[in-house]
């Protein structure tokens, strides 16, 4: 169970929780989105209508809503998402006087959760409650950095927080995967970039980096991941690998 998160937003987060699950899926294996992010981006990317009047994360949250009722099925065999929806919006604050407010997702998803082999919850670009739940709830955190100039900017606030996290809710949370996102091998930069994070976290830096490309950036406008919607462009290629990578490792951690 992985909480993809990066408190900047436009980093890429919900395009990797996206296609990432769909080239897991695509192997065979049995992958969950849980989307926390009130703007549903995870949701729409996967073709689900946040307005269908459905349970979701909302209504597991605050309205003691089951998760197993929010899940559905996507066009993609193997892959489910817990859809998000506006009202999302407002429950960083309806969470602060709840009973157990930063177990909510975690009580929840445990019933389901040993029915997938990944989940991944993507997290809204913020260190609020609705990320403090995703973090309770995983085993590992990946986060996807924009290899520009202000990637490192706020990074360091995100392991304060998740230090936080595994001193008081979740001993077991660790950062397991950092993925270089939007890397583009015209500039020097992108090179120096990934070669800084690379020095900083080591073999925690995931090799297969995804480039810039408008193949993955139009895939959203389909309600689809780029795996469908372009299958041999850069962006697909990269993630199947980056699919790969990720499955072995989880294998290799299990063994």
């Amino acid at each position: 169970m992985i909480a993809v998160a990066n408190q900047k937003g436009g980093v890429g987060k919900t395009t990797t929780a996206v296609n990432l699950s769909a080239c897991l899926a695509e192997n065979g294996h049995r992958v969950l989105v849980v989307d926390l992010d009130p703007q549903a981006n995870a949701t729409t990317g996967l073709g689900i209508d946040p307005f269908s009047g459905g349970v979701s994360t909302y209504d597991v949250l605050l309205q003691n809503g089951s998760m197993r009722d929010s899940i559905v099925a996507t066009q993609i065999k193997n892959l489910w998402v817990s859809p998000s929806t506006l009202d999302l919006a407002g429950a960083e604050i309806e969470l602060v006087p709840a009973f157990n407010r930063e177990r909510r997702l975690d009580n929840a998803i445990s019933s389901v959760s040993g029915e997938f082999d990944f989940v991944f919850v993507d997290c809204p670009p913020s260190l609020g409650l609705l990320t403090v739940n995703a973090m309770a709830a995983a085993r590992e955190v990946m986060v996807p950095i924009q290899c520009e100039y202000y990637a490192l900017e706020g990074l360091g606030q995100l392991m304060r927080n998740i230090d936080l996290v595994r001193s008081s809710l979740n001993s077991d949370l660790e950062i397991s995967l950092i993925v270089l996102v939007m890397y583009d091998g015209r500039t020097k930069l992108s090179a120096q970039v990934a070669s800084e994070i690379r020095s900083y976290f080591g073999d925690k830096v995931c090799h297969q980096i995804i480039p810039r490309n408008i193949r993955l950036a139009e895939a959203p406008s389909y309600g689809a991941p780029v795996t469908v919607t372009h299958p041999r462009s850069r962006g697909a290629l990269a993630y199947r690998e980056l699919a790969k990578e990720v499955a072995d490792g989880a294998l290799a951690g299990v063994g």
